[in-house]
């Protein structure tokens, strides 16, 4: 049975920093789209990043968190990150992560695209 399971969620001041995981069972981390999403109260699921886990591990990321967040994979590990630096206070929401057994080519942002997701891991960010 597939499962994604995301943990490092908390509260910090702005300004701060959090490391995300999304470990995977049920299959394994080689050649996937794994993408990274939130969901502020009142708004809808939006991809912050993503990464492709075969080749050379290409990256994906929103303009908002481009210089802050880096998308990174433990295939050994069967987890993928998410280093979150500089966080703002329009950085809160809930975290998910999100498989589809594809390339993440035009569609990483996409939430409909992908077939697997977390439960989510919270993120407060406090001015």
């Amino acid at each position: 049975q597939v499962q994604l399971v995301e943990s490092g969620g908390g509260s910090v001041e702005a300004g701060g920093s959090l490391r995300l995981s999304c470990t995977a069972s049920g299959f394994t981390y080689s050649s996937i789209c794994v993408g990274w999403f939130r969901q502020a109260p009142g708004k809808t699921r939006e991809g912050v990043a993503a990464i492709y886990t075969g080749g050379v591990g290409r990256q994906y990321y929103d303009d908002p968190v481009k210089g802050r967040f880096t998308i990174s994979q433990d295939n050994a590990k069967n987890t993928v990150y998410l280093q979150m630096n500089n966080l703002k206070p329009e950085d809160t929401a809930m975290y998910y992560c999100a498989v589809r057994h594809d390339s993440c080519y035009y569609t990483w942002a996409t939430p409909a695209a992908f077939n697997y997701w977390g439960q989510g891991t919270q993120v407060t960010v406090s001015s």
